[in-house]
Formats: C-alpha cells, structure tokens, sequence
C-alpha cells in the first residue's frame, strides 16, 4: 500500500504534496483545520483555567507535531498523524468551551444590577450585542470542533483497519515466500515488500466457463409465491435449461427442461395430477425426472437429470453440483421486526458477477441514481465501507446503510430511511424505520442473471394490503435497476474485448474486492477460504 493511496483516502489535514517534514507547527495547522476560535485576553483564560481546574488543563499538542521523515507517509506515520489529529481536535474543542464560558462571564458582569448603575442603557444595549455575537461565532466554532473530533476518530479506527490489514497481507506474502523459495535461504526485506500482494485485480474477458466448484452451493432460483400446484416455471442456471413444478405431493421438484424423447422444452407442456407432461407426445414425469406414462407406445425405463430441491421460508432453492449437498439451507429471512412487501424476478442481460460488483458498491449512488432513490444525494469528501479485517459484512460511512455479501451469490443490505428518497442518521441503529433488501443473482449464462429480489419494511404494514402496491414498487425497482445496467452492460461489452474491469480499485471498493478474492479462491480451489471463518 503506498502512502499516497493511504493519505488520499483519508484526505489528511497536513500537505503531503511537498516534503512531509513539518518545519512550522503552526503553519501545518492553520493549512490542515483552517479552524479560528474566539479568545480574550491571555490572562483572562488562564484565569479561567485555574477556576474550572483540570478541564482545561491539557497540554497543548502542536509542539508535538509529528515529524515525517522521506516524501511520503508509510501506514505508520500516517496513524500518528490521525492520532495527533484527535489530539489537536480534542484541545481545540476545549479552548473553544473556554472561549464560551469566558464570554458568559462578561454577559453576568453586563447584566448585574450593580454595573447597570454606572452603565447607559444605549452603552449596555451596544454591549449585549457585542457579546450576542461573539457567543454565536463561538458557539459555531464548538460545533466545528465536534465536527472535527469525529471525522478525526473515523480516520483513526480507518487507519487502524489498514495497518490491520497490511499486517495480514505481510504475514500472507511471508508464509507464501518460504513456502516457494525451498532452494533460497533467505529475503530481503525489500524484496519481500516486492513480492508482497498488489491492491488490484484481474477480471478482464471474455467470460469463461462457470467453474464446477462455483455450483457446489444451494441456490435460491424462484419465490414460492410464484410456484402455483397447476403451474411450471423454467429457468437457465450455470448454462443449462432447468423447470421447477410441484408434485402431487405439493413439494417441489426441478429436471432438465427437455423431453428425453425428442428434445422438446417441457414447460411448453402442462402439470397433470403432478407430473409434467411434455406437449409434443404426451409423456410424463415426476419431479425425480422419471417418466411414468407414455402415451400410445410401451412404457420404457427412461429418467432425465434431477436437482435437489427443497423449499424453505419462502423460496426454492436447487443445488445444481456434483458434490452431495449440504444438509442445511442458509436462512434469508429479513430480521425481526420487518414485513415482506414485494418479492420481484428478473432475467438481467448481464454476468452475475458483473451485478454483483455493482451491487456490493453504493459509492456510486449519488451519480447512478439521480433519478431515483439517489436524487438530492450530495457527494461525501470521503466514502468508506467498515468492516471487519476478516468478514464479508459491515457498514457504509457516511451512510446509514448495513451490507453483507452471502456467498455464494446473495447480497442483504438494510438501510436507514426517514422517508421515501431520504436517508436518517449516521448509521441504522440511529434510525427509527428501516428498509431490508435480498438481492439473489443467479448465474443462468455467461451474460445473464436472474434475479431475486426481496423488499421488507419495518414500519407502515398498511402498504401491504393497498391494492396493485406490487406493480408500484416493481416499476421504481425497474427505474432504480436501468439506471446501473446501462452502465454495467457497457461494462461487460469491454471486459469482452479485454477490459480489465477491476483496474483500479480504491478503498470504498472493498467489499466487491473481498468478493472476487473469495471467488478467485474457491475457483483455485483453496481449503480455507478467505474472509469466512474455520470449518
């Protein structure tokens, strides 16, 4: 990591675009805060100081002014600078309150009875307006100061997770060194630095093959809702034509969409007292695929391909691998609390991981989504996604918004709202309503998706029963969807042609990162993979 990514991500108070070493402490400060306070004389604060005792009594931090060494900050001297920063901040705020509790004073010594005496009252009226004025600039300043308190411990607890970070990284690039160098005693540390893992990735065209490891999962692939006992619903997944029915049993099966007799798409037939009967010549099966009626010639041991399927909260789910499958479902189900609202399906003409990319990565919503639920969005200095230095969930900063990728494919976010369009607090446990989404993308091909998506609310059930509500938000979630797939199609379309797509990546990307290392792992086959905990 080098230490200009580091400090332009975290936008630090001091100038790093010439030499890093700090010659006046007091010209460092008034370029990195620009923050002026109100004081009185000398004297009167340092009197003031020995009356409220120890509150006040802190060290002034600028003569301790980190000293840089080299043109640039490593991780390190960039921590100390953000810790030096909560410092400043933390004395500022103080002098500030200072400042205030001095000029309340003087408005007492204005306003007692005795001072009126000698006082005109054009004298006095100059006077409170005079100090009205210094306590709103003042009291202006302390809100700043707070301000500054709190974006200072945000780039510390950032700064922590990055050294965090590039000590795994180190540790990884170490172990990884002296596995491979059996006929080399020993490293620099130099050119182990050299060897240590790039903050990039390669996912550039054209789209191979699904690797088998990739279907080893349980794949949700339809709502029950929409799987009626007379109904049949086709799908693709991972390049292959699958139909889900209902048995007689009322339980849900899934084969290959065509006829063992003649290759004809099944779903175009109908469901008789459950089994599909394929509408070319009438021959029958059960949801194991076995056909047990054929109509007008003898009855053969015939049997298509089948897929475990299961039907759990709400959802079909298929495993669609070679190895047997696991025996428990994860669970989707929106926390305690909230409501299902709308349970939407779309065939997307884009590559599951494409959407997922841009599912994973809400940086981009006050450019994207201007139209829809971004609109009036400002920009932030700074976007961050927190999360643990080992985890595929956390938050985004400086939105209230939760985020967790399930692998293999699924994407839970819950968001903080006030109202429609508009975000509440600082973070969701500060928000009073809520809205929780379930993105599921599954691969049907190289270049399309199918999509599951579940809205749940904590707050106004009424919507629930407004007559046609689920056309409503199915058309704002088609507004909100069109608004990245023009983007993410033309991004597909160069990855095709060579493109790297992941060229870049900058710190708000982190979870769509930790998303592709976690898929380049299973692909290669890994034991352990990353950002999950032990078997």
């Amino acid at each position: 990591m080098t230490a200009i990514a580091t400090a332009g991500a975290l936008s630090l108070p001091i100038s790093l675009q010439r030499s890093c070493k700090i010659t006046s402490s007091k010209k460092a400060i008034k370029k990195g805060f620009r923050v002026y306070a109100l004081f009185g004389e000398e004297s009167s604060l340092g009197d003031k100081k020995s009356q409220w005792g120890t509150l006040f009594d802190v060290e002034d931090p600028r003569s301790k002014v980190p000293q840089c060494k080299g043109k640039f900050l490593d991780v390190y001297q960039a921590l100390e600078v953000a810790r030096y920063d909560i410092q400043y901040c933390d004395w500022r705020a103080r002098q500030d309150l200072l400042t205030i509790m001095v000029l309340h004073e003087k408005l007492v010594e204005v306003l007692n009875p005795l001072a009126r005496e000698f006082k005109s009252f054009g004298t006095m009226k100059k006077e409170l307006a005079e100090l009205q004025g210094e306590l709103a600039q003042a009291h202006k300043q302390v809100h700043i100061s707070e301000t500054r308190v709190a974006a200072a411990l945000d780039k510390l607890a950032y700064m922590e997770e990055l050294v965090n970070d590039k000590l795994l990284d180190d540790r990884t690039a170490t172990e990884s060194t002296v596995a491979s160098s059996s006929s080399t005693s020993t490293l620099s540390s130099d050119s182990v630095k050299r060897k240590s893992p790039r903050k990039s990735l390669d996912v550039s065209g054209p789209v191979q093959p699904y690797h088998p490891r990739l279907k080893n999962f349980w794949y949700p692939v339809a709502f029950s809702t929409d799987l009626k006992d007379d109904t049949m619903i086709p799908i693709e997944c991972f390049e292959e034509p699958w139909v889900l029915f209902r048995g007689k049993d009322g339980n849900p099966g899934c084969f290959q969409n065509t006829c063992a007799h003649r290759a004809c798409p099944l779903h175009l037939g109908s469901v008789n007292e459950g089994r599909i009967q394929c509408p070319y010549h009438g021959w029958e099966y059960t949801t194991d695929g076995k056909c047990e009626k054929m109509p007008s010639t003898r009855l053969l041991d015939v049997k298509i391909r089948s897929l475990p399927c299961l039907e759990q909260e709400g959802m079909i789910w298929i495993w669609p691998g070679d190895d047997p499958p696991k025996a428990t479902l994860p669970s989707l189900q929106p926390p305690s609390g909230f409501e299902i609202h709308a349970e939407i399906v779309m065939e997307l003409p884009v590559e599951h991981g494409l959407l997922l990319d841009n599912l994973l990565d809400l940086a981009h919503a006050p450019f994207t989504h201007t139209s829809t639920f971004a609109k009036g969005w400002t920009v932030p200095s700074l976007v961050k996604f927190l999360t643990p230095a080992s985890g595929l969930q956390g938050y985004w900063d400086p939105y209230p918004i939760d985020m967790e990728f399930r692998p293999p494919c699924m994407v839970l976010s819950t968001i903080g709202i006030s109202k429609p369009g508009r975000l509440e607090g600082q973070s969701t446990k500060e928000c009073t309503t809520h809205l929780h989404q379930l993105h599921v993308c599954i691969p049907s091909s190289r270049n399309k998706t199918r999509l599951l998506y579940r809205m749940s609310l904590d707050f106004a059930p009424v919507l629930k029963h407004i007559p046609f509500m689920h056309y409503l938000w199915r058309h704002f979630a088609e507004q909100v969807l069109n608004e990245d797939l023009r983007l993410v199609i033309g991004q597909q379309e160069r990855m095709i042609n060579g493109a790297n797509i992941w060229n870049l990546p900058v710190s708000y990307d982190k979870l769509g990162v930790r998303y592709r290392l976690w898929r380049k792992a299973l692909e290669q086959g890994a034991k352990q993979l990353p950002f999950s905990k032990p078997m």
